[in-house]
């Protein structure tokens, strides 16, 4: 798999703000219309006592949602965990996992924020412009911005806003449990982002791709050749 390394990744917190700020400008917000056959989730695990993380990548096939490949990769976490930094820290396991892909998949579902950020750059929109596909950010919190209540029905969401931007939504996904933050994360709209998050979706509160990546980073998803992945609890 082909990345575009636009910086290194080891940088101080002040660098690290600046790279931020200045990747922001290139994310794309719109889209030409995503018809994705292949669709990947990505997520990291917390690192170990050794400070050692997973960083896994997950592609399933488009409508059927079957798993298509499953690639981890465990290596030393060194960058501090710091709230609006958070992709200094993940970034590299998940690219280093998405490199060992075989198959190439056509939009990125990311456990993380995209544009809604405090500098607009969060994970998924940091990974978008690395591996220039459209990525979507699904992330289980709020890193900023405000949200009237959401209607408890599926599909329904509610504007997140910030300094007056709409960032992206609150968005109703399982009954009795709380919204999901999507945003945009680059080359989709915050139109096609719901609506790809939603039709992603199989009862759980969290869309199958980014779903099934936590379940890998954990070391509980594998899948073998010829046949279909396995949970391990």
């Amino acid at each position: 798999m082909k990345i575009h390394e636009l910086h290194q990744w080891d940088v101080n917190h002040e660098r690290a703000k600046a790279l931020q700020v200045s990747l922001a400008k290139k994310v794309v917000t719109e889209d030409d219309g995503v018809n994705p056959h292949l669709i990947a989730g990505v997520d990291i695990s917390s690192p170990d006592s050794r400070g050692i993380g997973r960083g896994a990548v997950v592609v399933l096939n488009y409508p059927e949602l079957n798993l298509v490949e499953v690639k981890t990769v465990e290596r030393e976490v060194t960058f501090p965990y710091i709230p609006g930094l958070l992709s200094f820290r993940e970034a590299p396991l998940i690219l280093a996992a998405y490199e060992k892909l075989s198959s190439v998949p056509d939009l990125v579902l990311v456990d993380g924020q995209g544009i809604a950020h405090p500098r607009r750059l969060g994970l998924a929109s940091h990974l978008g412009l690395f591996l220039d596909v459209p990525t979507i950010g699904c992330a289980k919190s709020r890193l900023c911005g405000a949200h009237k209540l959401v209607e408890e029905k599926i599909g329904f969401h509610a504007q997140l806003v910030d300094d007056g931007q709409v960032i992206g939504v609150a968005l109703k996904t399982k009954l009795g449990t709380k919204p999901i933050y999507v945003s945009v994360g680059h080359k989709i709209s915050l139109s096609s982002a719901i609506k790809w998050v939603l039709n992603c979706c199989r009862g759980y509160r969290l869309p199958e791709p980014t779903r099934l990546a936590h379940l890998a980073a954990g070391g509980n998803l594998r899948i073998e050749p010829g046949k279909q992945g396995k949970l391990f609890d």
